[in-house]
């Protein structure tokens, strides 16, 4: 459910446009319109990572109340990049990637970096799919994808937006924190809740409650982002692959899609130029002119400067106040992660703050949120400083230095390595040889269907056993633990049936082998929470969880 800036209840069925109030609905001069609401959380930004935190608390009848300052959705592409991982959570909230052609194109290609003469340097395999069971990379157009979450939202009647409305001041106690909103019309309104979540970007207001300092790694370059609807193919150049790298001292560029028929071009800044100069449009056609793209060739949608940044946030939480997404954290964007991260925040954020809101779990567990992430997401930060001062280089000698080292490795046919997955930080796992890695997902068959894990076995925690005889190792107590966490068990067998699963392509099988596990514990963000060795580490493993969860038995708070 939608509130416009004048406070209507409506549902908004035109992302983009005004709000008009529907017939009979109340309007801001209604006096039955309540100043006050009550919600379990509030999220503050109604970017990505706030649509995806709306739609899963939501999705599990928690009360949400989004408050965002725009009073309609940003029309232009901003992130144009997504994993399998992602593509994985996106799945999990109803929009699979495969299922929207019109706003998401897997990369089936690979990517290249290039020298100044255009001859390959260095070559990613993006072909094929990822250990989630999605395309390696997508590539997207941000506003449709935004509007397809939007839809999600408005069906879930727990779920408020109050767009045209503006955070300003909070209070907290013991037992809520309360947000004070205003309206572009200076209207009032507070907010009261268990929870409130900043995920408001890099200048985040809720950032500066907490009082958050951050981590800054002293990155910076300035980059003109250019985003482009083609009229038509382009004739007479190579765009083949589709994304490459050009590593040009002269003018290092990032060519690649922007979602279907789009394309994006990023330049950097030169030493002798000014932002102001490199930002202006006729800069941007001048720019584009060598790759054959004219105004009658292409529609310049989007032209903007800018400084890509590396830091993140030391405290990710302080009392009922967290963050999330670009106010925690931001990164260059050499490796594609930036708003892949932030949504990795929100699923890590979610099924706790569920536990939590349910009365299953003690508050103290989201105090794992801020150290499981903020690990993570320096591992794709580094990642991403180190790809950008590669490709950075504006030194013709150091340059040519780089273009003889990489041609060397590319002739011996070296080929760079996918990057080993990242594993979350300390917090709510177990450190073994499982604990914080992303969990892989396969096809399997459970008798009725045939698909991907997830699909099939449906939402929330999972614990997978190699074998279904190890469900008889289960004491009464660890079956009454994953059953009041809402989480399933789930044996791998030669035969489908109830609560067994055939593993159909053997990925599982080779996933535990690997880790050297008789079972997994799968947490409901897809992240494994530890993998048992055997029965007996097995019932260790259960034990783990129910102590770290200090699961009560009162009824939800």
């Amino acid at each position: 459910m939608c509130l416009d800036a004048r406070g209507t209840h409506s549902y908004c069925r035109s992302h983009g446009a005004s709000h008009e109030p529907e017939e009979g609905a109340m309007t801001g001069t209604d006096e039955a319109v309540a100043e006050q609401l009550h919600a379990d959380v509030v999220v503050i930004g109604y970017g990505p990572v706030g649509r995806l935190l709306a739609l899963l608390l939501g999705r599990r009848g928690k009360r949400v109340v989004v408050i965002e300052r725009q009073p309609r959705a940003y029309p232009l592409p901003r992130a144009v990049h997504f994993d399998d991982e992602v593509g994985r959570i996106f799945q999990s909230v109803g929009v699979p990637p495969d299922s929207v052609t019109d706003v998401v194109s897997p990369y089936k290609e690979f990517y290249e970096w290039r020298s100044a003469d255009r001859q390959p340097l260095l070559r990613m395999d993006w072909r094929g799919l990822g250990p989630s069971g999605w395309h390696v990379s997508h590539f997207f157009y941000q506003p449709a994808l935004e509007a397809l979450l939007d839809a999600r939202v408005e069906l879930l009647e727990s779920v408020t937006v109050l767009r045209g409305w503006e955070a300003v001041t909070h209070t907290e106690n013991a037992e809520a924190v309360t947000v004070e909103a205003r309206s572009a019309t200076d209207e009032r309104r507070t907010v009261t809740a268990r929870y409130v979540i900043g995920a408001d970007g890099a200048n985040s207001l809720v950032r500066s409650w907490i009082g958050s300092t951050a981590t800054d790694l002293g990155y910076f370059h300035d980059w003109l982002v250019v985003d482009l609807l083609m009229h038509a193919p382009l004739e007479g150049f190579d765009f083949s692959p589709a994304a490459w790298q050009l590593c040009d001292p002269r003018r290092p560029t990032t060519l690649v899609p922007g979602g279907p028929g789009r394309r994006r071009f990023e330049f950097m800044r030169l030493p002798d130029e000014t932002a102001d100069e490199l930002g202006s449009e006729e800069t941007a056609w001048r720019l584009l002119e060598p790759w054959g793209i004219t105004p009658q060739s292409a529609k310049l949608e989007r032209h903007t400067v800018y400084t890509f940044q590396a830091r993140w946030c030391d405290t990710w939480r302080e009392g009922r106040l967290l963050l999330a997404g670009d106010a925690a954290h931001l990164m260059p964007p050499f490796a594609g992660q930036g708003m892949c991260s932030g949504l990795r925040d929100a699923v890590n954020l979610a099924w706790k703050l569920v536990l939590v809101l349910d009365g299953r779990a003690g508050d103290d567990i989201l105090d794992s949120y801020g150290p499981e992430r903020a690990e993570h997401v320096r591992h794709f930060i580094q990642a991403s400083m180190e790809l950008g001062e590669v490709i950075c280089l504006a030194d013709p000698d150091a340059a040519a230095e780089r273009d003889t080292a990489m041609r060397a490795d590319l002739a011996a046919g070296v080929e760079q390595p996918p990057r080993p997955l990242p594993r979350l930080g300390a917090g709510l796992r177990r450190d073994d040889a499982g604990g914080g890695l992303l969990s892989v997902q396969a096809e399997v068959d459970d008798g009725a269907r045939r698909g991907l894990f997830d699909d099939v076995v449906g939402p929330g925690g999972v614990l997978l056993l190699a074998d279904p005889g190890l469900r008889e190792q289960l004491r009464p107590q660890d079956t009454a633990l994953l059953a009041g966490l809402g989480w399933k068990v789930v044996a791998l067998d030669t035969e489908p049936g109830t609560g067994r699963v055939v593993d159909t392509t053997g990925g599982y099988a080779e996933w535990l082998a690997q880790l050297g596990a008789v079972a997994v514990l799968i947490r409901p963000d897809f992240y494994v929470y530890g993998a048992a060795a055997d029965a007996e580490d097995l019932t260790a493993l259960l034990h783990h969880l129910g102590a770290a969860l200090h699961a009560p038995t009162s009824a939800a708070r």
